[in-house]
């Protein structure tokens, strides 16, 4: 579907040459003089390099169609990692290279959103917050307070984690996906 340069926005997935970008940023700018253009800055789907492009605003660009829509997480292995739908069963498998930083928050049975274009997957998004076990820490000592320092820790799903000194091995926290910052102890 061919849409104006000026149309575009953060996340839309365009067509260029008969290869997919993911929109990073719009800038419309408008000189004082000539024409008003638009710059996208974008990341090949394909490889992860960025590119930089300049359209006039009024100049036609492919938009891709891509689908949105919930999966669960089944299990990894050497083929990639296996998503189901949850409405007809159908089953997909996503490259690493697509889940990228994404994986240690993955588990099993957890709900995902899924792009996918033609019905090969192409990005995922995570729920904001995922709750995790912690495996390994050092041991609280005496006389720190909970409010002035964090120590390292490691989940059961390999991600490093800052926590408050309270907590110990075995114990359940929530962590934001976004940064993996520590955001409170489970309420399970």
């Amino acid at each position: 579907m061919k849409v104006a340069a000026s149309s575009l926005r953060k996340g839309n997935v365009v067509d260029v040459d008969g290869k997919l970008y993911v929109v990073l940023t719009v800038e419309n700018i408008h000189p004082g003089k000539g024409t008003p253009v638009t710059q996208l800055n974008m990341r090949r789907i394909s490889d992860g390099v960025k590119v930089s492009e300049r359209y006039r605003t009024t100049e036609q660009v492919e938009r891709a169609f891509v689908e949105e829509r919930e999966h669960t997480f089944l299990y990894q292995d050497g083929e990639g990692y296996h998503f189901m739908n949850p409405e007809n069963f159908d089953q997909l498998v996503a490259p690493e290279d697509v889940i990228g930083d994404a994986k240690v928050y993955l588990q099993d049975g957890m709900a995902v959103q899924l792009s996918t274009h033609e019905g090969v997957p192409i990005a995922i998004s995570l729920p904001s917050r995922v709750t995790v076990e912690i495996t390994e820490t050092e041991p609280a000592m005496k006389g720190q307070t909970a409010s002035s320092s964090y120590k390292p820790a490691m989940t059961d799903a390999g991600l490093r984690v800052m926590i408050p000194p309270y907590i110990t091995v075995g114990t359940r926290i929530v962590v934001l996906t976004e940064d993996g910052t520590y955001v409170e102890r489970a309420k399970d």
